[in-house]
């Protein structure tokens, strides 16, 4: 059995360590720490580190967690699970890059932060953008891009210098943002990497979302893997606190498979594997639905360094 160091969080707003309301008490174990358990869309398995809420800010966050180079090598060496629903995703994030276009996005460079097999990548590049790096932790999920993209993504974490100075347009993370165990580094290396103007679009849980908050602890988002959890506030706040402009946010039309949607309801394990099994074999499953299911967008953007510039803030 590996030995874990369990490490006290702060707040990423605030700053402040303790300071904060139990929500859930932990629920696992040193086997949880695995790479199965930290693969991206594997089936929930409702484990989870003790989740508090900043009494100062309401920012979620899991305390304390495993040492953060334990979980860099977690996901090193986890795989690529999510095969199946990639032409949802593409069609998803998609139509919200499509919608940078009215905050002026421009198209020279873009940068996906978790990309992932880097089906992404590809669709921004059939949207018009000329240059396209992606950088992803997982040598599993590289290793099963195409060729079209796999020689523009990097295998590591974001950090600083791992790019450019303001090398990048537009830099998307999509279901990355719950899982940085220091989110205000993560958001400072980005303002570094983009031009002056430059756009970020992040997609991730929302968790005053009507699912959440009915589901609990029973909810899919209350996972091991996410280190903290946020609102359409709290998202505003820190991006806000590291220098960037609010220039939308709201909540997200995820399109999904019915299989998909079984995978995440909080039932039994027998019950669900049968359901499971059945709809697989037949077409019902394939199903698609478009609906809000406690996703939240936000678009933040960097000041453009040009005199008399503004940019707008709005939560």
């Amino acid at each position: 059995m590996q030995t874990v160091e369990l490490r006290n969080t702060r707040c990423a707003i605030c700053g402040t360590e303790g300071n904060a309301t139990e929500l859930y008490p932990a629920n696992f174990d040193l086997q949880a720490l695995n790479p199965a358990i930290f693969s991206a869309r594997r089936l929930p398995d409702r484990v989870h580190y003790r989740l508090v809420k900043c009494k100062t800010c309401g920012l979620v966050r899991s305390d304390p967690i495993a040492d953060p180079a334990l979980l860099a090598q977690l996901y090193h060496e986890s795989t690529f699970t999510y095969s199946d629903e990639v032409a949802d995703l593409k069609r998803t994030y998609g139509r919200y890059l499509a919608g940078l276009d009215k905050y002026g996005a421009r198209k020279n460079a873009l940068l996906e932060i978790g990309c992932g097999n880097g089906f992404f990548l590809q669709q921004a590049l059939a949207q018009g953008y000329r240059s396209v790096r992606g950088v992803e932790p997982s040598r599993a999920a590289v290793s099963q891009a195409s060729p079209e993209v796999r020689e523009s993504i990097v295998c590591d974490v974001m950090r600083p210098a791992l790019f450019a100075t303001a090398e990048f347009d537009v830099i998307c993370l999509f279901q990355v943002f719950d899982h940085v165990p220091d989110p205000g580094a993560l958001l400072d290396a980005c303002f570094v990497a983009l031009r002056p103007g430059g756009l970020v679009l992040s997609i991730n849980h929302n968790i005053t979302a009507v699912s959440a908050r009915l589901l609990g602890d029973r909810s899919p988002i209350v996972d091991i893997e996410h280190t903290y959890l946020y609102s359409p506030a709290t998202m505003a706040r820190i991006f806000g606190a590291h220098g960037y402009g609010i220039r939308g946010a709201g909540s997200v039309r995820n399109q999904y498979a019915l299989c998909y949607l079984v995978r995440l309801l909080p039932l039994p394990a027998g019950p669900k594997g049968a359901a499971l099994g059945w709809l697989q074999r037949h077409s019902i499953g394939r199903l698609r639905l478009s609906m809000p299911l406690g996703n939240l967008y936000l678009v933040a953007q960097k000041p453009d360094a040009s005199p008399g510039a503004k940019v707008e803030q709005r939560a």
